[in-house]
């Protein structure tokens, strides 16, 4: 473990526990009716059988197949066939720029942290992974422009889901008022759309084996694959085991939680000396996060970042010749990309992370215009109803997709699905029922880097 700085007040180790709890969403609005664009998908329980985690079992001849299958039983490969891994992905990545064009359709997720299982349940949402076929698809679908309870609800998950719009008000997942604790509760699934009368009974859509794509779409992740989940290894594994096999199809963009410095303290480093007993893939892992690229952009239109803005930055050409190759630096253009934050402020403020800077309407409009991009789509902070525009023009929107964050917060998740027509269409889905996931013995309830 290395020793976390203090001497500088913008450096990432000076981050304290408050700002790093920061990224949970203060202006969480409980009433919240503006999901225009979005389907709600309710969790179905799956036929195949749950993955159940622990070591691959791998023959002497296995390969990246082989590996992508063992991948998604949430089992971790051998430490000399990780190795191999990191390296296959770090010459894809060597051969990526800084920003990485992704053509449409594509599917744009948000923070994972370490979840597998609703890594899992997001995959499934956006119509499977690459080269899957025939995926299961949910069998419930709540359209966003029916999202007012009907006068009778027959399915008692969806029953107890609108009873608890009666709550008011936001509380820490403790019940305490702890700026420590992750705050959130659960977003319900009532209320009215946008435009739409309270008055009026719309109902409730409910389509069987709808999905939001076709597993042949693209995917763009916006960084933090890892840190506070159960399950960093096995996450970071898949994703790697599919970009290693299905590189044009899986972009990779580097969050704040790829570093040295973070994942030594919020749970990857002592994941990787737990399952492997010394810390030799948790650098390997390292060195592929050197190499993630800092943006992608569609279509040459919408700008996907892990964080956001720089007051350095004013052209996206600034951002393709920024060194990219190293760790996350504590201040500059680099280390901006990764850990700003969109607030109501006129420019620019500084942010209560330690790392990054707070940018505001003005600022975003301007690098939109000057850039011809239509949006900005981030993650980085996490947003009790899965996503949420930013500013009157909605010129920048936070993408979050884990679901239930640290296991406790009650949050739904989000993919951002975008097509040719370069309209956002957003998937909204909860965590996986307990009875569908695994937890590492000794482990139920929260990890300790969590607190």
């Amino acid at each position: 473990m290395v020793a976390i700085m203090q001497d500088d007040s913008r450096s990432e180790g000076s981050i304290s526990s408050e700002s790093e709890f920061s990224e949970y969403d203060h202006d969480y609005d409980p009433d919240r009716t503006d999901f225009t664009n979005s389907q709600i998908y309710h969790f179905s329980k799956m036929t195949t059988p749950v993955p159940r985690p622990g070591p691959a079992k791998l023959g002497p001849r296995s390969g990246l197949p082989e590996w992508l299958a063992e991948a998604k039983q949430c089992h971790y490969l051998p430490e000399s066939a990780m190795k191999q891994l990191c390296e296959m992905v770090k010459e894809c990545l060597m051969e990526e720029s800084n920003i990485q064009p992704v053509a449409t359709p594509v599917t744009i997720c948000g923070d994972i942290h370490g979840q597998f299982y609703d890594l899992l349940e997001l995959f499934r949402i956006a119509g499977g992974m690459p080269g899957e076929t025939n995926v299961q698809a949910p069998t419930t679908v709540i359209n966003s422009d029916a999202l007012e309870p009907p006068t009778e609800i027959t399915d008692p998950k969806l029953r107890k889901k609108i009873r608890s719009t009666s709550d008011s008000g936001v509380e820490s997942a403790s019940g305490e008022d702890d700026d420590d604790e992750p705050r959130g509760r659960p977003r319900t699934a009532g209320g009215s759309s946008r435009g739409g009368s309270s008055g009026r009974d719309s109902g409730i859509n409910i389509g069987a084996n709808q999905v939001s794509g076709t597993g042949n779409q693209n995917f763009i992740f916006l960084g933090d694959f890892v840190d506070r989940g159960y399950f960093s290894l096995e996450t970071f594994t898949l994703l790697m085991c599919l970009k290693a096999m299905y590189p044009d199809k899986i972009t990779l963009v580097r969050g704040n939680h790829e570093s040295r410095q973070i994942t030594q303290v919020y749970g990857f480093y002592e994941e990787c000396q737990q399952k492997y007993g010394n810390a030799s893939v948790w650098k390997s892992c390292c060195q592929v996060f050197d190499f993630l690229v800092l943006a992608a952009i569609v279509d040459g239109e919408v700008l996907c970042v892990h964080g956001g803005l720089s007051p350095e930055i004013r052209t996206v050409d600034q951002i393709r010749v920024v060194a990219r190759a190293q760790e996350i630096p504590h201040e500059g253009a680099f280390c901006d990309l990764v850990w700003s934050d969109p607030e109501e402020v006129d420019t620019w403020a500084v942010s209560p992370r330690g790392a990054g800077w707070l940018f505001g309407d003005k600022v975003a409009n301007e690098f939109n215009h000057v850039n011809g991009l239509k949006l900005i789509a981030r993650a980085h902070q996490l947003v009790n109803e899965g996503y949420k525009y930013h500013f009157a023009q909605k010129s920048v929107v936070t993408v979050w997709s884990a679901p239930n964050y640290c296991y406790r917060c009650g949050n739904v998740a989000s993919i951002m699905n975008v097509g040719e027509d370069l309209s956002p269409k957003f998937s909204i889905f909860s965590a996986v029922p307990e009875d569908q996931r695994a937890v590492p013995a000794g482990r139920r309830g929260a990890g300790d880097y969590f607190l």
